[in-house]
């Protein structure tokens, strides 16, 4: 187990289409130093200077994606990770894979081109090869997640639940956004309804944005009926959230709700969180389920 100042690298990689991209900006939202499609042998050289800054406010938890982008062997990467250990660096490799059918059904979806498709190669000929390649990465992996049959959310749900834990704190915070018409998020132990609040979307300047967006954001910080609302929130988490980390549980989900999941769910997911965090939570991430 790290202390707080031990530098901790996580290396996310596996198959495209996975999920690797999701859980990258899931670290980022962690507050890791996060950076993609790094080659294996520049790797050492960019860890050293991220990691190993003279400043407290050095970044002390790095995480980097790697895979078939970036045309290096991939089998160096074991050896310099033992090095990094040897060195006091906690380098920890997270995979992620999916089935082929899964991962064909993503490509379909999204339109966009294997990585190793330059090769010349049919879809499931690259995802074939790119196992080939990859091998080596899952063999070292200390986690590896299969992706088949999880969502967005629910992958969200896994990094963090089992490889982004902070070291302060026994309990990981996700506030999240969804729009009532498409159901509550079966996931969400806290639900809150804020289609009580003054609609932006009523505003045709507003209508267009979303509640990440600083028009939005200063239209519901003017309405009396939102602080409110936001300061019985704060309280009730306040006093709330302390209990549920002494408890034998390591995550929970705090959801906002409104019609369309755009504007005051949004505003509400993005505030609370980060309140949570001025309240000294290590561990805080967000997630909007119509927008992402």
């Amino acid at each position: 187990m790290n202390t707080p100042q031990s530098p901790l690298l996580v290396i996310v990689s596996g198959l495209s289409g996975s999920g690797k991209s999701v859980a990258l900006k899931t670290f980022e939202d962690l507050d890791y130093y996060c950076s993609d499609n790094i080659p294996v042998n520049l790797l050492p050289e960019f860890v050293r200077d991220v990691l190993g800054g003279p400043t407290e406010n050095s970044p002390k938890r790095l995480a980097v994606g790697i895979d078939v982008r970036g045309r290096s062997d991939l089998s160096q990467l074991a050896r310099w990770r033992k090095t990094a250990l040897d060195h006091s660096i906690d380098a920890r490799l997270l995979f992620f894979e999916a089935d082929d059918d899964t991962l064909l059904a993503r490509y379909a979806d999204t339109r966009r081109r294997h990585p190793l498709s330059h090769l010349g190669l049919s879809l499931p000929e690259a995802i074939a090869r790119e196992r080939e390649l990859t091998a080596p990465l899952r063999r070292e992996a200390n986690a590896i997640i299969d992706t088949t049959k999880l969502n967005v959310h629910q992958l969200r749900r896994r990094v963090i639940t089992e490889f982004a834990l902070s070291q302060e704190s026994n309990l990981s915070l996700l506030f999240e956004s969804f729009a009532y018409k498409r159901g509550v998020p079966a996931e969400a132990d806290f639900v809150f309804d804020a289609r009580v609040l003054p609609n932006p979307h009523w505003d045709p300047e507003l209508r267009s944005l979303t509640g990440r967006d600083r028009e939005v954001r200063e239209y519901l910080d003017a309405q009396a009926d939102v602080v409110r609302y936001v300061s019985q929130l704060q309280d009730l988490l306040d006093t709330w959230l302390p209990k549920l980390g002494s408890e034998t549980r390591s995550y929970v989900t705090v959801a906002f709700g409104c019609t369309g999941g755009k504007h005051r769910s949004v505003y509400l997911a993005e505030r609370l969180a980060r309140h949570a965090r001025e309240k000294g939570w290590q561990d805080v991430a967000t997630f909007h389920r119509e927008q992402e």
